[in-house]
């Protein structure tokens, strides 16, 4: 059995970046789901092993607790330095973070599970407002990510080069994410090409949410 325990949900874009990094990677790791939608992540079992009770949560050797996908992932990209996530320079690593945050800080904490839910029970949001919430939001944030990858000499077969790293790890999952919405994804022809790119690797695609033990 493996040292690495990954509490997460086959559903989650957060956990699912987390399990392209260690596909990536190559790391194994125990797989621990928990059903978002039946509310098994704020069981008092879980909330003892993650009181913030999200997933992703990565419990190493030793007991000692990640969460948050990027720290996870920044992690995972020190202890294994190859194939590596970001690039060697300041600058390329800055621009790989921003792409990262600009999906992972600005599109997903207003469009997870829970939010969507919130929508729902707070203010009587029905199905179709939910999903107009979801699609506004994506593109939001797409629309000026499809132009700095666009316009950017930096921007390669993936979103900083010709590597696959933490950006597209990002990008993939909301993606991916993005399908079950019903997301056009005609205006984003760059972010397009970057996803395929990333769908046809094999770890992107072992990590894929319809490839895991708990997928419905």
């Amino acid at each position: 059995m493996s040292d690495l325990v990954l509490h997460n949900y086959y559903r989650s874009s957060t956990s699912y970046r987390v399990r392209i990094a260690l596909a990536m990677k190559g790391l194994d790791y125990t797989y621990v789901p928990h059903h978002l939608r039946h509310g098994e992540h704020l069981e008092p079992a879980y909330l003892a092993v993650n009181p913030q009770g999200l997933v992703p949560a990565l419990v190493l050797d030793g007991g000692r607790l990640l969460t948050q996908s990027l720290a996870i992932i920044e992690y995972l990209d020190e202890i294994e330095p190859e194939p590596a996530l970001l690039p060697k320079d300041a600058l390329g690593r800055a621009r790989v973070r921003m792409l990262a945050q600009m999906i992972a800080c600005d599109i997903h904490p207003v469009n997870n599970l829970r939010v969507l839910t919130s929508l729902r029970a707070l203010f009587g949001a029905g199905d179709e407002d939910v999903v107009n919430w979801f699609r506004h939001w994506v593109n939001e944030g797409f629309q000026p990510l499809e132009k700095i990858l666009a316009s950017s000499p930096e921007t390669g077969t993936f979103c900083h080069g010709d590597t696959p790293g933490l950006a597209d790890i990002c990008l993939a999952a909301q993606v991916t994410n993005n399908a079950r919405f019903g997301v056009d994804m005609a205006p984003y022809p760059v972010i397009a090409r970057i996803n395929a790119a990333c769908m046809a690797l094999p770890a992107f695609q072992k990590a894929a949410p319809q490839n895991q033990i708990d997928a419905e």
